[in-house]
């Protein structure tokens, strides 16, 4: 059976992120930029301009997002942080018509994107990678957790890159609640968090 553990995206990470984003899909050409930009600046940037865009964010830290190792090898990654920091969010329909969420509200945290490297799916990564950002957006203040899944029952058959979203059933099994169907196909899933405690003073 595959040992999988997650562990932040720190700067002395940064070769894994890559390992896990390059494994298959569009992870290498989007390097997870897409839910930071909105259209008119993603269109405007080239691969490595979004690679050097990642690699700033790791370094200025806190860590965007979580890798996942199966047996000691990078297997995936998945984006995590504050809502109001992915900035496309707040642009989008789908976040717009289906968030019972205020969209200044940065207690508000976003699960957007997923990563799996090829040799690494049907092992339990995505799960594992959820399990992780659940626990890192509560351990840092987050009072709730959205994502906005495809429902691959409705969809019929997809393709590996429709599936950077996370499917609906995942975030089901993790406890996320269906809160919204904007369209035919996409769920606006959320997960009530308990705050860890503020610092005493």
């Amino acid at each position: 059976m595959v040992q999988i553990t997650t562990r932040p995206a720190t700067p002395a990470l940064w070769g894994d992120v890559q390992t896990a984003l390059t494994g298959g899909g569009d992870g290498r050409t989007c390097q997870c930029i897409w839910p930071m930009l909105g259209n008119a600046d993603w269109r405007r940037t080239t691969v490595p301009e979004r690679e050097a865009m990642l690699r700033d964010e790791i370094d200025a830290g806190p860590p965007p997002g979580i890798v996942a190792y199966a047996d000691g090898e990078a297997a995936g990654w998945v984006r995590v942080g504050p809502r109001t920091a992915q900035h496309r969010l707040g642009r989008m329909r789908i976040v717009k018509s289906g968030s019972a969420e205020p969209l200044d509200d940065a207690s508000v945290w976003a699960v957007t994107c997923f990563s799996i490297r090829r040799e690494h799916r049907r092992q339990g990564v995505t799960r594992a990678l959820l399990d992780a950002a659940i626990g890192y957006a509560a351990e840092n203040g987050a009072r709730v957790l959205e994502a906005y899944p495809i429902d691959t029952d409705a969809a019929g058959k997809t393709n590996t890159n429709d599936l950077y979203v996370g499917t609906l059933s995942t975030f089901e099994r993790a406890g996320f609640d269906v809160v919204a169907r904007p369209t035919a196909t996409r769920a606006v899933v959320s997960r009530a968090l308990a705050p860890a405690p503020a610092p005493a003073r």
